[in-house]
């Protein structure tokens, strides 16, 4: 274990004061801690810090460093209560961590605002702290910087007075350092009060419409406002400011009470916003605010309970939009997001558990997991709330955060909490899941009339299997079957009786609330099949989901998949439809580029999907349902996939008609409008409009779409000029740099330049993205697109020399199984796949 700074002092009170040069590029700091020494050598961290003086209850005293521990030392007094200053600089960095400038432009006009992002290990770039989230204290902040008129200053408290340019706010409440936050530049901004009082504001740049800042106010507030009910317990700060942010690595920040977005997350044209976009900027908004209690007001005691932060917010954003906005049935989009995305990470073996030590800073990073620490982990929660139920669970939160606020908690503090109030062993049920990596796959099978359910370790690719068990909610449809699952095999008696008292196909894990996949035998998967017209959406996204795993797992071929998509294709449910069109874009690893397995391909899914969208059209239309909102993307993007004529020149006119204004587009077919335009009506001219149109822009929804337009080109010059500015950040931001490249690779005509960019250029990369959480997810992206034997090859030969750095062995270790497995699966079954499609065209 690394060492713990708390161990060598208890910080009480930081008084922070930054004086910022934002021309010169540098911090000019004096840090005041009072605190009680443990014993007779102090421990701060810092990182990047130049100590210039040390001072210990007024006197001057030496220190040593420790770069390994991001930290220095110094002796002091026997005096348990100490008052520590240390004076130091530092420099205003463009990494996006620490404290660092977001770069935009007004009408032309360079600008820039600063801001902050501590979360995980950079409050100790800004100022020297005990930067562990057990170390709570207080804070005093006082900002002076080169200050122009029409400036605004924010921070997590309100600001109390300004004196000779110094800019004073009020004491914070007890909290840990990654949750400090400051910000200044020329911001507008749009206010409103909750019920119980608390201010709340969203402030954005001048680069935006004053209307942009409308759905975040209003979202920030209701969830503020269903949270304080929710949780019965008040809402600690004076005001709630949500801060877009031009440059921003993350999504958003949960900073107690400045919480800071990328500007695609809290920023929405309400005149031309899809649903989709919509429902993404206000799960992002209640995630961060259910934060303000699970993270801020309890916090995690170590990086290894991560989750407690993570997965709570990520079940409680639903919860909270689903009371808000219940039209939006927001828990289908739960389906078709976290779940498949923490179902596919979670199948891969050396997949990290929910809960997972944690020492060196390098490592704390990788933790944060998208798939397994936010999606598993708020799965893993809805299926608590599934089996304790609504009421219990609040009665346990509200005892929770009683008697852990403005400290630190663990796992098992939770479970004790939701445990009493639900007279249940939440705790040992939980263990099984939080402490495991993996999931189960229940086999049911039909033996001499019994039903004979029975678990093990599901996995893709290899997979040592190391008979873990798991306490298993079943949710079954038949009251006989156990609700609980804890032993390896069950078996139920007499089943035909049990099907004539039911009337109904049975079925395991209603509602999809538990972290599993079911393997029905035959007899039963095609009773299931044969009143799959009966079944519910949820039920039919569940079973071609389950399927579609066991088949990247070759316990099933693909080519079974295959005459199932015609089944369920003519859905109206959205949900079911983004299953079938996920299992397309499987098939597509099947085929290569203009082969003639790739044109029946094409018209087997143009005979999916030209009668869908024949029925709900190309353009959205006005009172239409949330389901043709949501599907017309997926099922346009498969007409286009298909070259279906009409569908091309549908689009085309489309174009056409608001080529000069591109913001007119209809966003949720702006991405797919602007891609054909690229694959079928190509020029030079177009190309460079639509940079420049992305150059231009300050819509952030708009400028993805345009990448994604444009990285779809089939034009090998316009890919190279692509590739040629992956490293200008004047035009592309590190920020947005994923998605090009991801963009670039994902494109046959384009995948060698950008698989060649990141070998040569990894260093580069390294450097400028290198200290962000999202940095292992380059070789996360790139695993998920490289497909054949020799890409694999070249993916081993470069990345397993780095299997060593700190923060990547895990996702090198497991991406090399991904391939190969994927590699393996398009060799075996392409053949059955193939003939499977053309026998569905006959």
């Amino acid at each position: 274990m690394s060492k713990r700074l708390l161990d060598s002092f208890i910080p009480e009170n930081y008084n922070l004061f930054f004086d910022i040069d934002r021309s010169k590029k540098l911090i000019t700091g004096t840090t005041k801690i009072t605190g009680t020494a443990q014993n007779s050598e102090v421990y701060l961290h810092q990182k990047y810090l130049e100590i210039n003086q040390v001072l210990v209850n007024g006197q001057e005293t030496s220190f040593n460093q420790h770069p390994k521990l991001e930290a220095f030392s110094f002796a002091v007094p026997e005096a348990d209560n100490l008052n520590i200053e240390v004076q130091y600089t530092a420099p205003l960095t463009d990494t996006m961590m620490g404290i660092y400038p977001s770069y935009y432009e007004v009408n032309g006009e360079k600008k820039q605002l600063i801001g902050t992002q501590f979360e995980t290990t950079a409050a100790r770039q800004a100022f020297p702290s005990i930067d562990e989230p057990a170390a709570k204290a207080t804070f005093d902040i006082a900002i002076k910087f080169d200050e122009h008129e029409g400036e605004t200053v924010l921070s997590n408290m309100p600001e109390t007075k300004t004196e000779n340019g110094i800019h004073y706010f009020d004491t914070t409440v007890k909290m840990s350092t990654y949750l400090v936050a400051f910000a200044f530049g020329e911001l507008q901004a749009k206010y409103t009060e909750t019920n119980s009082g608390v201010k709340i504001g969203v402030f954005g740049t001048y680069a935006h419409k004053e209307s942009e800042l409308d759905f975040g106010l209003e979202i920030a507030q209701k969830s503020i406002e269903f949270f304080e009910d929710y949780y019965q317990t008040p809402y600690p700060l004076p005001h709630s400011w949500q801060l877009a942010l031009p440059d921003f690595s993350a999504g958003a920040m949960e900073n107690w009470g400045l919480v800071t977005y990328r500007e695609a997350y809290l920023l929405v044209d309400q005149e031309n916003a899809s649903l989709s976009t919509k429902q993404a900027v206000a799960t992002v908004i209640a995630h961060e605010l259910a934060h303000q209690w699970f993270g801020d007001l309890v916090t995690m005691q170590w990086w290894d309970d991560l989750w407690l932060n993570e997965s709570f917010a990520n079940m409680m954003e639903y919860v909270a939009i689903d009371a808000i906005k219940p039209e939006w049935k927001i828990w289908e989009s739960f389906q078709t997001s976290e779940v498949p995305m923490s179902l596919n990470r979670d199948a891969t073996d050396g997949v990290q558990s929910v809960h997972v030590q944690v020492e060196d800073p390098a490592e704390i990073d990788s933790v944060f997991d998208g798939a397994i620490v936010y999606a598993k982990g708020s799965r893993l929660l809805v299926m608590v709330r599934a089996l304790i139920g609504d009421d219990a669970l609040r009665r346990g939160l509200k005892s929770y955060f009683d008697k852990f606020k403005f400290r630190n908690a663990m796992g098992k503090d939770l479970w004790d909490a939701l445990g009493e109030a639900s007279n249940m062993d939440i705790g040992s049920i939980m263990n099984s899941w939080l402490e495991q990596p993996g999931y189960p796959i229940i086999d049911v099978a039909l033996e001499n009339d019994n039903l004979v359910l029975s678990q093990k370790q599901f996995f893709v690719g290899k997979g040592k299997d190391q008979q873990r068990i798991w306490q298993i909610p079943l949710h079954p449809n038949y009251v006989n079957v156990p609700e609980l699952m804890t032993e390896h095999s069950i078996k139920i008696p007499n089943y035909s009786e049990l099907r004539k008292q039911n009337s109904t196909p049975f079925r395991l894990n209603v509602n999809n609330t538990t972290h599993m996949i079911v393997n029905y035998d035959t007899e039963l998967l095609e009773d299931i099949l044969d009143n799959s017209e009966s079944i519910d959406s949820i039920t039919q996204l569940q079973l071609l989901k389950d399927l579609e795993l066991m088949a990247k797992s070759q316990l099933i071929s693909f080519s079974k998949l295959v005459p199932l998509l015609s089944k369920f294709a003519t859905s109206s449910s959205a949900i079911v439809l983004d299953s079938v069109y996920s299992i397309v874009n499987q098939l597509k690893l099947f085929v290569s580029p203009e082969s003639n397995e790739k044109k029946a391909l094409q018209s087997f899914v143009d005979k999916l999907s030209k009668e869908h969208i024949k029925n709900i059209g190309v353009v959205p239309k006005d009172n239409e349902s949330n389901d043709n909102q949501l599907s017309r993307p997926y099922v346009l993007s498969a007409s286009l996939y298909a070259e279906n004529k009409d569908s091309i020149a549908s689009t085309h006119d489309v174009f056409i008609k608001h080529a000069t204004k591109l913001q007119t587009l209809p966003a949720s077919i702006r991405r797919y409008v602007l891609s054909n335009e690229l694959k079928n009506f190509n020029s030079d001219l177009l190309f460079d409009a639509l940079l420049d149109s992305y150059k231009s822009s300050s819509d952030a929804s708009l400028k993805q779409d345009i990448a994604f337009a444009l990285t779809s080109t089939p034009n090998l010059k316009q890919l190279q000029k692509i590739v040629a500015e992956f490293e200008n950040s004047a035009i592309i931001k590190p920020q947005d740099l994923r998605a090009w490249y991801v963009g670039v690779l994902s494109n046959p005509a384009g995948q060698n330049l950008a698989w060649d960019w990141i070998r040569n250029d990894w260093s580069w990369l390294e450097d400028t993205v290198g200290g962000d959480m999202e940095f292992t997810t380059f070789i996360t992206k790139t695993a998920q697109v490289l497909d054949t034997r020799e890409k694999f090859d070249e993916f081993v030969e470069f990345f397993e020399p780095k299997i060593n750095t700190p923060g990547l062995t895990r996702e090198i270790t497991m991406d090399i199984n991904l391939i190969e497995s994927r590699v393996n699966l398009i060799e075996q079954q392409k053949d059955s796949v193939n003939n499977a499609i053309s026998k569905e065209l006959v």
